[in-house]
């Protein structure tokens, strides 16, 4: 079963959820520093307002922009990041308009009448877009130490503690070999450029773990030497390394004989049962190293939540699940999303969302890396936005799964996210493989 989701409906939620995380922040902090890894939001708004315009008003239905500098302003393909803090940005109250107005557009063009497919199509990928975005400011908050978002969904759903605290979930599973169809199918109501098609990929059997690596499993690892360690790191990893001055993962400090760990505004004792988070692909690789462990393929990450074992219980079944689950859409009781919980649960909640192979938090908590670089499928062709994935092949690494943060209406189990492998400041952590066979298998 697929879900086809209400274009109009899921863009005004989209929304909500971004004036949701700017509402409460001051002037300065909607301009906030000039970093690489964040944008100033007040401009990043209106990009937002500005690429629905784009691909839907204007380059579907011939309308003229509802501001004549909005290229000059927001077009993200045109306008160099280091450049947008410096921009003739408008006031965030004419922002607001700016963003009510195209709003209003979008609902009068489909007033009285269903969407095409391609413009449902265009709808839902510019509302994905603020998904995406919306998660992006969440972790800007995070990088910047601004107090958590007020977010409905955690007043309105959050977890209990009991969900909450329901500690370690250590060991492996099996997973069988054989012929595995990676990426989407073509029955899917919609899917991204880089998830097109499915094909065949073969297999060797291989263990992966059934949570992702947990807060007190890195303790060990920091408190072995592993940030000291050389040998662990590889040259690339160490050059990170030294480049950074990392010698613990980011927003952790000492406290004692224990740790703590700075969620947003606030620092708060480690909680060791939940899973490592902000933690780059370099770091990753070598905790690897360090417990004699490897990063999964991202072949074998998707067989592992996306497959089922053949009747005899010794090869992968050509059928393949949505979600871990199988293909119901994602609950509270499946999968940590959404940002109802403002941050990761232990790795052993939420059992009703494990895999058929007993993986548990496939889909939400924390994206995972993987030991894939970010490559296209056979038969390529870029879509509408042509910046979306083929800019940024052969040079970032590819993360699955979805984190606490990341909407539920747009993960599935082929959904490639992808970033390069010095970046922690995304909600990115990391689930292993016993060490034979190894990634060169698949």
């Amino acid at each position: 079963m697929t879900t086809r989701l209400d274009p109009v409906r899921s863009m005004e939620d989209a929304r909500r959820r971004t004036l949701e995380l700017v509402e409460d922040l001051s002037r300065d902090q909607l301009l906030g520093p000039k970093l690489d890894v964040v944008n100033p939001l007040l401009w990043e708004i209106g990009h937002l307002a500005w690429f629905h315009e784009r691909f839907i008003l204007r380059d579907l239905a011939g309308r003229r922009p509802a501001r004549p500098d909005a290229d000059a302003l927001y077009d993200s393909m045109a306008v160099a990041h280091g450049t947008r803090w410096d921009l003739p940005l408008p006031s965030y109250a004419e922002t607001l308009a700016y963003m009510e107005e195209v709003l209003a557009r979008l609902r009068r063009n489909l007033e009285g009448r269903q969407a095409t497919p391609d413009e449902a199509y265009r709808y839902l990928y510019t509302t994905f877009h603020e998904d995406m975005h919306g998660e992006a400011f969440t972790y800007t908050r995070q990088t910047l130490g601004w107090p958590a978002p007020d977010l409905a969904s955690a007043r309105k759903e959050s977890y209990l503690p009991e969900v909450r605290e329901a500690g370690p979930l250590p060991g492996d599973v099996e997973v069988p070999g054989g012929r595995f169809l990676l990426g989407a199918d073509r029955s899917e109501p919609f899917v991204f450029d880089n998830e097109k098609w499915a094909h065949a990929v073969e297999l060797e059997p291989f263990q992966i773990s059934r949570a992702p690596v947990t807060n007190r499993e890195m303790a060990r690892f920091v408190e072995d030497g592993g940030y000291e360690r050389r040998e662990l790191w590889g040259d690339a990893g160490w050059a990170w390394r030294t480049e950074t001055g990392a010698e613990l993962p980011l927003y952790w400090r000492r406290a004692g004989d224990g740790w703590q760990v700075r969620r947003f505004d606030r620092w708060i004792p480690l909680p060791v049962d939940r899973p490592a988070i902000h933690v780059c692909w370099h770091e990753a690789r070598a905790w690897c190293r360090w417990a004699g462990r490897r990063l999964p393929a991202e072949a074998e990450w998707e067989a592992a939540a996306a497959g089922e074992p053949a009747g005899d219980g010794r090869r992968l079944s050509e059928r393949k699940r949505r979600y871990p689950w199988g293909d119901e859409p994602p609950t509270p009781e499946r999968a940590n999303l959404d940002g109802r919980a403002l941050g990761c649960l232990d790795v052993a909640a939420l059992p009703a969302g494990d895999s058929a192979f007993g993986c548990r938090q496939m889909i939400g908590n924390v994206w995972e890396w993987t030991e894939s670089t970010f490559e296209p499928y056979p038969g390529f062709e870029p879509d509408m936005y042509q910046a979306y994935s083929e800019p940024w092949f052969g040079t970032r690494k590819v993360l699955r799964g979805g984190a606490w943060a990341t909407r539920s209406r747009m993960i599935r189990n082929t959904w490639r996210n992808y970033f390069t492998p010095d970046r922690r400041d995304v909600f990115a952590g990391f689930r292993t493989c016993a060490l034979d066979p190894g990634p060169e298998s698949v």
